[in-house]
């Protein structure tokens, strides 16, 4: 039986996980811990076979923020992570996983999206995803053949009960009539299917970088138009020219990042999140139905 411990006690990714482990009661004994105070420090990590940290400061609009705000990012996301990983290894856990993001890109790819491969240098373009470079970084520094990192960058998860951009999509798909269709695509991934990614790598006891992902891509379009359709409504999608979008995402302050935000493009290159073992375990369409039933 796998041991494993979540560290981020009332995160969505850990709650989430944590029911998906509960369906194998005899091949994983799941406990949790929070991080907002030491009670972490107290925990006998050496009784678990993994460490899955997912505690952090989640993203937000942190363009621009105080200092002390800016130093809270790193604090948790970089730091607290190094300090359990740090304690992890001495008590001889023999795997941490560590939740990175694809914002460590935000940068490296412009409003155009160019699309992420293996080749891509991360280029964070806020707090928030250099404050998880940066913490991969320090926990490269503790990998070796007894100590095994897998550090995933995942894009926007969605789920029923999930935070962000997705309960605004919902909210647009139940309300309004119509919708613009302009082509964009996203890499985007279903939290189920992360749950059994994350199943996997334990099992098989991975370390490495990872970017799982749903197999196809979104069109935030399409992604609205399958929402209506779970709650029994048609949705009309607009023909909108892609050039003035393009000049949208360009634009200075809000207007453009939130343009890029909702239509601009930004994908892995898809072998990137090729597994041995498949762990889609529902495409696009379902995925949608099951989050909406």
């Amino acid at each position: 039986m796998k041991r494993i411990l979540i560290t981020g006690a009332d995160s969505y990714i850990g709650i989430s996980l944590e029911q998906w482990l509960a369906r194998y009661p005899k091949q994983y004994q799941i406990d949790t811990v929070e991080t907002i105070s030491t009670k972490w420090k107290r925990v006998d990590f050496g009784e678990y076979d993994t460490i899955f940290h997912v505690a952090g400061i989640a993203h937000a609009d942190v363009s621009k923020v105080s200092e002390a705000v800016r130093q809270r990012y790193y604090d948790v996301n970089c730091d607290l992570a190094f300090a359990i990983a740090q304690k992890a290894k001495e008590e001889k856990v023999g795997q941490f996983i560590f939740m990175s993001s694809m914002s460590v890109y935000s940068e490296a790819i412009g409003t155009r999206g160019t699309m992420i491969t293996q080749e891509t240098i991360p280029k964070p373009s806020n707090c928030y995803g250099d404050s998880k470079l940066q913490a991969e970084k320090k926990l490269a520094t503790l990998s070796d053949d007894s100590f095994h990192l897998a550090i995933l960058r995942p894009p926007m998860i969605y789920g029923k009960g999930s935070k962000g951009n997705y309960p605004i999509l919902v909210k647009i798909a139940r309300r309004a009539p119509f919708f613009p269709d302009i082509k964009n695509n996203r890499s985007m991934l279903y939290i189920d299917n992360m749950c059994e990614f994350v199943r996997l790598i334990i099992d098989n006891r991975e370390s490495g970088l990872f970017f799982p992902q749903n197999g196809e891509y979104v069109k935030t379009s399409e992604m609205v138009r399958l929402i209506a359709r779970a709650h029994g409504r048609r949705m009309i999608l607009i023909p909108f020219p892609n050039r003035i979008v393009h000049l949208l995402c360009k634009a200075p302050g809000k207007i453009g990042k939130l343009t890029n935000k909702a239509f601009g493009s930004m994908q892995y290159e898809m072998k990137m999140s090729d597994y041995k073992v498949n762990y889609r375990v529902k495409n696009l369409v379902n995925s949608i139905r099951s989050t909406e039933k």
